[in-house]
């Protein structure tokens, strides 16, 4: 049974489902202590895993995501994750061994790509154009408004609950919205038989060969490069008095710039541009930082800024997709990209700046932060030009 539900109500089943999905790494963040005690004696890498693993399956898999949905149908494949997702959860519950605990968070991974490919291919094709850029901004900040809710919810959970209550509490809230989606989201189009020539090789070189198709991924890389390593890197080196304020407040003023300003800027500019102009206006707040590092309140202030602006490229970057791709297999295709370069960002970024600063210090940090920001804007600029040359 399918019952007959508006488009925004399905645009906010599906912003949950990615709110479920991003609970999939934050749930083991907020329990990582609990854990730990739990798994003593594994290695530090063993415990980091339990992390990272899911985000290592949408790295090797980002691509390869986006061409399976496009051809098993959105809907089956959104459910399905839900459902494994939800199952996964209550697992998880019991305390598993930890080759138990790993082969779950790996299921989790699958669970995780296929959502976060199909919750914003899904909703380009459901939101006007008028409202396009408000409902891919608003799907942009499912991490964040994540983050914050377990921040607020899990101590209360855990205290009335125990720690197994994050588990069943996640399980639960996945179920829901799958079951929510199934009797929402109209049946899948029949596949049309027509298959895409070669295989998954060359079907990943023609999504990076495409500016259109790439395009979104490769600018969306140097933000998840910059965004996450700042998060983590940053509040630990500002004095004690300011340091709650940034770790709290550079998250909520990102999703709150995007969601605003990002959404306001969206109606009167290419989300292309967007992008562009969220990497100029970041430089000089890593500049700022690198002056004022030592000093709580400047440091505070250039947290703020950075995050801020980082947030407009966040939101312009998944409304990219739909505006420089027509089709919702392409959208897809994009999606999945995306996916697997955010991945790669997300991964590589913390370490890499860790250890610049490490070795050279804020303004070695602040320099690559900058080269990353150009290489976003010109990334963008490359693509563009290859576009205009395709359509003369």
């Amino acid at each position: 049974m399918v019952l007959r539900a508006s488009s925004p109500l399905i645009i906010i089943l599906l912003w949950f489902a990615g709110l479920g999905a991003a609970a999939q790494f934050g749930k083991i963040s907020v329990l990582f202590e609990q854990l730990g005690v739990h798994y003593a004696g594994q290695s530090a890498v063993a415990m980091g895993l339990i992390v990272s693993i899911v985000g290592v399956v949408g790295l090797v898999f980002g691509t390869t995501a986006g061409l399976v949905i496009a051809r098993i149908g959105p809907r089956l494949a959104i459910v399905t994750a839900l459902v494994m997702g939800a199952a996964m959860s209550l697992f998880q519950a019991l305390w598993l061994p930890y080759p138990l605990m790993i082969l779950t968070r790996v299921v989790e991974g699958v669970s995780h790509l296929a959502i976060v490919v199909v919750g914003p291919t899904m909703i380009a094709g459901l939101a006007s154009e008028r409202y396009r850029g408000l409902a891919m901004t608003l799907w942009s900040s499912f991490f964040g408004v994540t983050y914050a809710a377990l921040a607020l919810l899990a101590p209360w959970v855990i205290v009335r609950f125990g720690e197994s209550g994050v588990f069943v509490g996640h399980a639960g809230f996945m179920a829901v919205v799958g079951v929510g989606l199934a009797l929402i989201l109209p049946p899948d189009p029949k596949a049309d038989g027509v298959a895409r020539k070669g295989g998954l090789w060359a079907q990943h070189v023609e999504i990076y060969a495409s500016p259109r198709l790439s395009a979104p991924a490769m600018g969306f890389f140097c933000y998840t490069f910059l965004y996450v390593a700042v998060l983590t890197l940053l509040p630990p080196e500002i004095p004690v008095a300011q340091r709650a304020l940034a770790a709290a407040g550079m998250p909520l003023m990102s999703i709150a710039v995007s969601l605003t300003l990002g959404v306001w800027l969206l109606g009167r500019m290419r989300a292309v541009n967007l992008v562009q102009w969220g990497y100029a206006v970041s430089a000089p707040a890593f500049v700022l930082l690198a002056i004022g590092w030592g000093d709580g309140w400047l440091m505070t202030l250039a947290g703020f800024w950075l995050s801020s602006a980082l947030g407009l490229v966040q939101g312009a970057s998944f409304a990219s997709i739909p505006e420089l791709n027509a089709s919702g297999d392409d959208r897809a295709r994009a999606a999945g990209a995306i996916a697997q370069l955010g991945n790669l960002g997300t991964t590589t970024g913390t370490p890499v700046l860790a250890a610049v600063l490490a070795a050279a210090g804020p303004w070695g940090m602040a320099g690559v932060a900058v080269a990353a920001a150009v290489l976003g804007i010109g990334l963008h600029a490359m693509q563009a030009q290859r576009r205009q040359a395709r359509s003369t």
